[in-house]
Order: structure tokens, then sequence, then C-alpha cells
């Protein structure tokens, strides 16, 4: 029986890169998957064609991390839809390099809004449907950037460094109650924000990483598969780092 069949799964950040493979990943499995996107319906589209490709059943769901309405509107249409969500994938993110004195307070906030803010009103609106039922699972998809210090990095690092200590005081406070927050934590892979590096800081990155080559796609999918899973039951607050010995 395929791990997550009749599961609802929603996957922030799901139209491209590496969400939309976690989209997949969880379609396979047998997962109905809320594909979440903020500007590009067309992405969006083939992200849901491949969800189906995979197996699986979905729907698109538009909201803007930034606004808090837009998110609890969004969460109310999944649990009148669906009655109910298994699983949430926080992995929706925006990156803005520049050095620390050069980097302008609303670029600052408006990356923490993203990656920080809008990941916890996400977790939020999902744990209260997720309590009343007893069960659930949040994963939330962090970066190495919270370990390991990138120079033009810092709104990033610092929001990503959030998103670790948010999930271990989620998993104490939900975990009582039935419902599971982990976190995983991936460093430099073929797809997504890895894909669009420089090229000669792409190259000092994959010095920096022991296995010598940038993850595949499905090494994250598997991780976060895991985590969100009954194999992980036991697993709360942990932060799996899947970076190929990037942070070490």
């Amino acid at each position: 029986m395929r791990r997550f069949e009749g599961a609802n799964v929603l996957v922030t950040g799901a139209s491209r890169g590496l969400g939309r493979a976690l989209a997949a990943a969880f379609a396979a499995e047998g997962a109905f998957v809320w594909i979440h996107y903020q500007g590009r319906a067309d992405q969006a589209a083939v992200a849901l064609e491949q969800v189906r490709s995979a197996g699986g059943t979905g729907e698109v769901l538009r909201f803007d991390l930034r606004q808090k309405p837009q998110i609890e509107e969004g969460m109310r249409r999944v649990l009148s839809e669906r009655g109910s969500l298994d699983v949430l994938v926080n992995n929706a993110a925006i990156l803005c390099d520049a050095p620390a004195a050069l980097l302008s307070s609303e670029e600052f906030d408006e990356v923490l809004a993203v990656n920080l803010s809008g990941m916890f009103t996400c977790a939020r609106a999902a744990a209260r449907s997720m309590l009343g039922r007893g069960k659930g699972s949040i994963v939330n998809v962090a970066s190495v950037a919270a370990l390991r210090a990138t120079p033009g990095q810092a709104a990033y690092a610092a929001s990503k460094a959030g998103v670790l200590a948010l999930t271990r005081t989620l998993a104490v406070e939900l975990g009582p109650r039935g419902v599971r927050v982990n976190a995983v934590v991936p460093g430099l892979f073929e797809e997504g924000m890895g894909a669009r590096l420089d090229r000669r800081v792409r190259e000092r990155m994959l010095e920096a990483t022991p296995a010598r080559r940038f993850g595949r796609p499905s090494e994250l999918s598997e991780a976060v598969l895991f985590l969100a899973s009954e194999q992980a039951s036991y697993v709360l607050g942990h932060a799996l780092v899947v970076d190929g010995g990037l942070s070490l």
C-alpha cells in the first residue's frame, strides 16, 4: 500500500523546483496534493499535471504568504473541499542575495515575511485543524544556510534559522496532542534555488560539499516523505540535514 493513500497534503511553493518535485512524490504515494503558488498559474498547472502523471490527484491553491488573511482563506478552502489536512509541507521561500550593509530594510523584512512569518501562519492554520483530529504532520523546509554562514545571505539565513527554532517549539507544543512537527535542512540541489545561483558561487559550494555533487530532488523528497509518514511516528522536532556534508 502506498504510504499516503487517501491523505490530504498541502505543499507550499509547489509550482516549480523542489516544491514541484515534493508534490509529485506525495502524489506517487497516493495523496491528494494541494499545489500552492503565488504568482505563476501556468507553472502551477504544469505541477498539477505532474501530480496526476505520478498517480495522484490534486488541485492548485493560490495565496500570498505575506498576507495572513489570504493564508487563512486558503486553509478554509482546503478544509471545506477536502474535510481535513493530514500533511503540511512548508516549502515556499524567497531569496535576496546582498551584503548586509547593502541590504535594504524592506528587502530584509520581505524575506522574513515569506520565509518565517508566512510559514508560521500556515503552520498555525494547519495545526488548528490537526489538533481537532488528534493527528497530523508538519514538515518545515529550512536550509543549510541556517547552519553554515554564507556571505550575502543575512536575511535568508536569519529566516531559516528561525524556521529551525519554530520547528522545535511547535513540536513541543503540538506533539502531546498527536501533531508531529519536523524540519528538513537541504543543501544545494539540481533544482530549486541552487540551480539559480551564480556559476562561481555554485563552483565554490560544490568544492565545499564532501559528496562533490549537488543533490537530486528525489533525495530530498524521500527525506520529507519519511518525516511526514508513520515511519517517523516517534520523530518530533528533528532537523534532518540532507546536504551531502556541506554543513560539516
